[in-house]
């Protein structure tokens, strides 16, 4: 395996700390708002790398951090009026909800900021006591990056740049402007806790050094986030954890490109994002994937609602595949004539041939830093193939069915694209969904949240989905998985 390593600026092998164990971190969301697609792709992205290292034989130990207090999330409190944990933790519900919908493996943890403050006053305490950090008379603490010498080896700036870069904002009193808090002290109405320096709260870089090393331990394998992150964000961490430790922070720095509408970054600042909510309402979650992965992790990959419909009718095809397979399979039906015998094995035979090269191409671009939309490129010459084959003369023998349709089972985990039909919802369905859904929003009007929830998951238990709205409820149901046939 190989790996591009931001760090390094290089394409490297793939040599975690430990054999046979990978130690990642994923940059979590910070939690004052719903998700939108550019935050859908980079999770995606990672957890397809960590679903083919699992493939590959590691053991991986996966932490996303959740972002539960900071600039951000106590000024959206503010504007509605909420409190700021409140806030927050509807927001990571509704994260959670999202990446489950995406089919994103959960990870290991979801450590959050507030439940680790302990740790983090005890880490600036001892960056100050080794002197690269010092608190101010106003109670805030920074980070004094000119003590850390190697600062901008991640995203290759001199100390120079950085400083012509900087500012200083409204009521810091930091002694240069390049400098970073480690903790800031509490503004009126703001959520603080007690610390050697005062009332305040954490930097939002130091959050990430603590919990990841909690965890993970001292050096990490892997250390992924958006582009957008490695500055100042993972410059950060890096000056502040190998401070901490005098040891390498990660030996992979991994970054995703960004989703970009009309060349411009998806964001929230310049209103041109789609929320995951809803993309999921027009499109099967699949089809979304597919379009996350359609591009290279580190390119940006621009957004459109045409290629989501592309990306519709590539998983339509890829679920047509693997049905024509099953019935190959076990139809298995005996030949008429020497002559269908004969077709049947010259098919079986082209279809093996194709199944070898679909997967040496899918291992090896996936072996190659990733490389998805080459993986997936390899599979769909294999589709090609079977709507080929399995329609001539005689058709296939159930064996080179079996071995096409475990590749595609293969392909099926490492992508996160379950390839069963998604049944719609009959008339009768629809009509019990719709009753359960107005005893749900009865219950909710009279604010009997624990009935509500209890009608939620009931429904996500028989596999319907329910998503809240501002227009109401919305659901779907939810495709049911059904295990290739294994070989005896």
């Amino acid at each position: 395996m190989r790996v591009y390593n931001t760090l390094t600026g290089r394409v490297e092998e793939f040599k975690p700390l430990k054999s046979g164990e990978v130690r990642m971190y994923v940059c979590g969301p910070t939690t004052y708002d719903y998700s939108h697609i550019g935050h859908a792709r980079a999770y995606i992205c990672f957890d397809v790398m960590r679903r083919w290292l699992e493939y590959r034989g590691y053991r991986v130990k996966l932490i996303v951090n959740i972002t539960d207090i900071d600039d951000k999330v106590v000024r959206r409190a503010a504007e509605l009026g909420k409190d700021p944990i409140e806030l927050s933790r509807y927001y990571e519900k509704a994260y959670m909800q999202d990446m489950d919908a995406l089919y994103v493996k959960r990870a290991d943890l979801y450590p959050r900021v507030t439940e680790h403050i302990p740790d983090i006053i005890k880490a600036v305490e001892k960056l100050i006591e080794k002197g690269y950090a010092y608190a101010t008379p106003k109670g805030n603490v920074y980070f004094a990056v000119r003590k850390f010498k190697e600062y901008g080896k991640l995203s290759k700036q001199s100390i120079e740049d950085i400083v012509a870069g900087a500012r200083v904002e409204p009521g810091e009193d930091k002694r240069s402007p390049e400098d970073f808090a480690l903790w800031k002290a509490a503004k009126p109405g703001e959520p603080s806790w007690p610390s050697p320096w005062g009332p305040g709260r954490p930097g939002w870089h130091i959050e990430c050094s603590v919990m990841s090393m909690k965890y993970l331990g001292e050096t990490l394998d892997i250390h992924g986030g958006g582009q957008d992150l490695i500055f100042p964000h993972h410059e950060n961490e890096i000056a502040q954890s190998e401070a901490l430790t005098g040891k390498p922070f990660s030996r992979y720095w991994v970054h995703n490109g960004l989703v970009t509408v009309k060349g411009q970054e998806m964001s929230k600042s310049l209103k041109n994002f789609t929320t995951i909510r809803e993309a999921l309402a027009r499109y099967d979650p699949r089809a979304i994937r597919l379009f996350a992965l359609s591009a290279h992790y580190r390119s940006p990959l621009e957004f459109s609602f045409s290629k989501l419909d592309e990306a519709s009718r590539s998983l339509e095809r890829l679920i047509a595949a693997a049905r024509l397979l099953r019935e190959a399979y076990q139809r298995a039906e005996p030949c008429r004539s020497l002559e269908e015998l004969a077709a049947r094995e010259e098919n079986s035979r082209e279809l093996l041939a194709a199944v070898e090269d679909a997967r040496r191409g899918f291992e090896e671009a996936m072996d190659s830093d990733f490389n998805t939309p080459e993986a997936i490129a390899a599979v769909f010459k294999l589709v090609k193939a079977v709507f080929k084959l399995a329609s001539q003369k005689g058709g296939v023998s159930s064996y080179a069915a079996l071995k096409a349709l475990e590749l595609l089972e293969d392909f099926s985990k490492v992508m996160g694209i379950p390839l069963e039909e998604l049944k719609p919802a009959g008339e009768e369905l629809s009509r019990v969904v719709e009753s359960i859904l107005e005893l749900r929003e009865e219950a909710r009007r009279e604010k009997n949240w624990k009935l509500a929830d209890s009608i939620r998951e009931a429904l996500r238990k028989a596999g319907v989905e329910v998503e809240d709205t501002p227009e109401g409820p919305r659901w779907r149901v939810r495709a049911a998985h059904s295990p290739t046939p294994q070989a005896t």
